[in-house]
């Protein structure tokens, strides 16, 4: 087979992002954290970025004539991204002078800190911090009297606790070989560590957690020793006629033994848990003023960005003695790149601001009336409404919140499913999920409900839903079955 060289004219369509719009793609993604950390890199690297008063300002105008011939950054994506074609205005013909002196001018921020105090969230709603399990543990290491030695094994065995307080996955070997030292001295460590506030802590599984309090709690009490240290699965299962029968007791008395167990805490570390808690900063506050809802956008811990005094000088100082040196074409290139980070981060803000208003027109009702009156949404609803491309849509509603008089909510919060009920009319899962969350929380706790009569309660309000359905919606929100609802004491 013969092989031969040949030039060939092809012509192909390919998908080029520049870099100007990833970049507002990516910053429109990005949570608030992750913004504000994002600005704090780029004016690192950027010396002509330094923190102002205000970053409310216009591009120049060439620079926005230009923009307006080519594609509209505000939206991203209100077509598809095959269709932009960002080009980058012609720098040199700008007037950076007047320009820059106008770019510093303050102009009113948007800020919510122009409300009034009864607007503005409670103590409650903001950073708080308290105390975590592994300082309250060190905290009793430091006065338990022990040596170095057994307070380097005691920090060994504390750091290696889960969330909930037990020493799980490590044995008192690896832990011996880690530190260097004896099992036995380990051993003697982690009964030390044991005795400590919360009681059962460092337990390394439900049986000896509770034996640990029992032992403090119920010194005297056998039954409930010999049920914890042998019946833990009839006791989960509430078997008492089989734990009963087993111990040749009656079955009062361990009815009485189970409800001391009840008592004990089979998680110690759960009262510290909510010190690791994160805290949610607001992206957007959504107040009632009149008959109206009004949104107001987070700006306080934002940098306000503007250009640096000295390279305006430098830069004004080289243009009147007509330089164009590699210092001149640098400044204008941080520059330029300046004047996009302040333009995405103005359209982000815009395109959140846009979505939330638009949230608020087609959930008017659960504003006003509550979560039972939560409508289906999808995101091209909103897309539509404010022509815009639902991946937009998308990455404005992922990781960004609103305050409301409702409480604080994901804006992915507001889009749901819909199920029809008997009536026609469509109903969000979410508000489907609070009627469930209603109904079981108004049960009888002795004779808890199944999910065949929830179903049936349902079905009485209009709500037609399989079983499985009302299964999967409890079990989303971390409801228990019936069986384990029950309560026989």
């Amino acid at each position: 087979m013969a092989m031969h060289l040949r030039q060939q004219i092809k012509m192909s369509q390919t998908l080029r992002m520049t870099p100007q719009l990833q970049q507002a793609i990516r910053l429109l993604q990005l949570s608030r954290m992750e913004l504000i950390d994002e600005i704090r890199s780029e004016m690192t690297e950027n010396p002509l970025l330094e923190e102002g008063p205000s970053f409310d300002v216009e591009p120049p105008k060439e620079v926005k004539k230009k923009e307006s011939e080519t594609a509209d950054c505000g939206e991203f994506e209100s077509a598809p991204l095959e269709d932009f074609k960002v080009e980058e205005p012609n720098l040199d013909k700008i007037d950076w002078e007047k320009f820059m002196e106008n770019y510093n001018s303050p102009t009113p921020g948007n800020s919510y800190k122009n409300l009034g105090q009864d607007e503005l969230p409670t103590l409650e709603q903001t950073l708080s911090t308290s105390e975590s399990l592994t300082e309250h543990l060190i905290e009793q290491v430091r006065f338990s009297g022990m040596n170095d030695e057994e307070q380097e094994i005691a920090a060994l065995i504390i750091g290696n606790l889960d969330e909930t307080g037990y020493l799980r996955n490590t044995s008192v070997e690896e832990l011996a070989f880690d530190s260097g030292q004896d099992p036995e001295d380990v051993s003697f460590v982690l009964e030390i560590v044991q005795s400590f506030d919360p009681l059962g802590v460092a337990a390394r599984n439900l049986k000896e957690c509770l034996l640990i309090q029992a032992a403090v709690v119920f010194p005297k009490d056998e039954v409930v020793r010999i049920m914890i240290e042998d019946h833990i699965p009839s006791l989960e299962r509430k078997s008492f006629k089989k734990i009963a029968k087993e111990m040749d007791l009656e079955i009062e008395v361990v009815f009485s033994g189970a409800q001391a167990i009840a008592e004990l805490e089979p998680k110690p570390g759960r009262e510290f848990a909510g010190s690791d808690a994160r805290y949610i900063t607001p992206d957007i506050y959504i107040y009632k003023v009149g008959n109206e809802y009004v949104t107001t956008l987070n700006e306080d811990g934002m940098p306000k960005l503007r250009i640096s005094n000295y390279y305006k000088e430098e830069l004004a100082r080289k243009k009147a003695e007509g330089e164009k040196d590699e210092a001149r074409s640098f400044i204008q290139d941080k520059l330029r790149g300046a004047m996009w980070l302040i333009r995405s981060i103005h359209q982000r803000q815009s395109t959140i601001k846009k979505v939330t208003q638009s949230i608020i027109k087609f959930q008017h009702d659960f504003f006003e009336e509550g979560v039972e009156h939560l409508k289906p949404l999808v995101l091209k609803d909103i897309a539509n409404d404010i022509d815009m491309h639902e991946s937009t849509v998308s990455r404005v509603t992922t990781n960004k919140y609103v305050h409301t008089p409702r409480g604080t909510f994901e804006l992915k919060y507001f889009f749901n499913s819909s199920i029809t009920n008997r009536e026609g009319a469509d109903l969000a899962s979410e508000a489907v999920k609070a009627k469930i969350r209603e109904i079981i929380s108004n049960e009888e706790p002795k004779k808890p409900l199944s999910d065949a009569k929830i179903v049936k309660m349902l079905s009485e309000d209009g709500v037609e839903i399989a079983r499985r359905t009302v299964a999967k919606y409890r079990e989303m929100m971390g409801i228990l079955s019936s069986a384990k609802r029950k309560q026989l004491f």
